[in-house]
């Protein structure tokens, strides 16, 4: 059998390990209990690891902060001399089968979703939305608004939610996105409809709580905004992506995520090893009263989501997106038809109706992204050089990378 030969029957393997996949929420605990191998002075952050000196701006200010709301240090000198030191450790959170927003800043006391794929047993987490305020610590602001609000979230959201989570014996993730999709979300920039059928699911179980001030503020607190489910989101895509991995053979893309310096991708048979390149090119629709010139980039994993079929990959299904990130309801069936063509195959369970139901297009393959010269396009929020979310908008990943991850697949397979 040829090389191509092995690399189609992989890929079909890839993605259908993919689309089986059956991403359940099992439970909600602190990530030093609950995520294998993280260590109490260990901070996780996005995109492939750097050395402590190479981080900067929005992306090292949240990993300080996350270290000084771990109780790491007293100060942000203190904290600075344990990570040059690496008396405070940091490290990629896809390693430690985390994904992470923007910045993506986890420590061991901060509490994650703990996702299943059913029938598989491998498990993916995320750690839960701190609200609706554009500074946030994901978007590299730490003060005692933050601090405030990550304390409400492990006093008040935590309790109330695991306490409904258990109590119904998990939520089935794959059958209310696959609905979310169906009602205007692409459940990645936009998860509208995901939050509240998410919420509308466990409402009966929050209801029996029992102490009702907490239940009022908790409640309030998930329904607030749109974006509660994204973490959700993630770390259901996370379990997707993670099956296609490992696939020998495989030229599937199963990740996709950058850091304060470069966009990477993995490849299902090139193991580990994250392909390095520029960051992405982006278009963006800035909130009043931030310009272009503050766009800076510090890190982002929910570009996940698009590894598996979602996000950019179903923007023809979030027409509604054309108010938040710009853009228009004729670009986005453009860019959706074109990632057809690069793509393994159609998701069985998420579809796109105004394309008559087809099925997202799943599955990336580095070599048809060369052939094509088509890149993968991805919805993102916006970060400013200042800390904190100035806009939305969608990126388009370097082609460079899929160009040295076609010749480390050649190399490695000789072909």
């Amino acid at each position: 059998m040829s090389v191509s030969e092995k690399k189609e029957l992989a890929n079909t393997e890839s993605f259908q390990n993919m689309v089986d996949s059956d991403p359940v929420l099992i439970d909600i605990g602190k990530a030093g209990s609950v995520v294998p191998n993280l260590l109490p002075n260990m901070i996780l952050t996005s995109g492939p690891s750097l050395p402590w000196e190479s981080y900067y701006g929005g992306q090292k200010d949240a990993i300080i902060g996350a270290a000084l709301f771990e109780g790491l240090g007293t100060s942000r000198t203190e904290v600075e001399q344990k990570l040059e030191s690496k008396e405070i450790l940091v490290a990629g959170c896809h390693d430690y089968g985390c994904v992470g927003s923007l910045a993506g800043v986890y420590s061991a006391s901060m509490s994650v979703f703990v996702v299943e794929n059913r029938g598989v047993g491998n498990r993916g987490f995320c750690n839960l939305y701190e609200g609706t305020n554009p500074r946030r610590l994901n978007y590299g602001i730490y003060d005692e608004d933050v601090k405030e609000r990550l304390v409400f979230v492990e006093n008040t959201i935590v309790p109330v939610l695991r306490h409904a989570v258990l109590e119904s014996g998990g939520v089935e993730l794959k059958p209310l996105m696959a609905r979310a999709l169906h009602m205007g979300d692409e459940l990645h920039s936009r998860n509208t409809a995901a939050s509240l059928l998410f919420a509308q699911q466990l409402f009966p179980h929050v209801l029996n709580y029992g102490d009702s001030t907490l239940v009022r503020s908790a409640v309030s607190a998930i329904t607030e905004d749109n974006y509660f489910f994204l973490r959700l989101s993630m770390a259901a895509a996370k379990v997707m992506a993670d099956s296609s991995h490992g696939v020998e053979y495989s030229s599937t893309v199963s990740a996709m995520a950058f850091n304060c310096r470069n966009f990477a991708i993995r490849v299902s048979g090139l193991g580990s090893e994250w392909i390095v390149g520029p960051h992405a090119d982006v278009e963006a629709k800035l909130f009043t009263g931030h310009n272009q010139d503050e766009i800076t980039w510090m890190g982002g994993e929910s570009t996940i989501t698009e590894t598996v079929g979602l996000g950019g990959f179903a923007q023809a299904a979030a027409f509604p997106l054309q108010k938040y990130q710009g853009g228009s309801a004729e670009a986005m069936v453009r860019r959706n038809t074109e990632l057809y063509e690069i793509t393994t195959g159609e998701h069985p369970a998420f579809h796109i109706p105004y394309l008559g139901y087809r099925g997202t297009p799943t599955a990336i393959d580095v070599f048809k992204v060369q052939q094509t010269g088509i890149r993968p396009v991805m919805d993102i929020g916006i970060a400013g050089r200042d800390g904190g979310q100035i806009g939305a908008g969608i990126v388009s990943a370097p082609m460079s990378i899929f160009n040295d991850a076609c010749a480390l697949y050649n190399k490695k397979y000789q072909t």
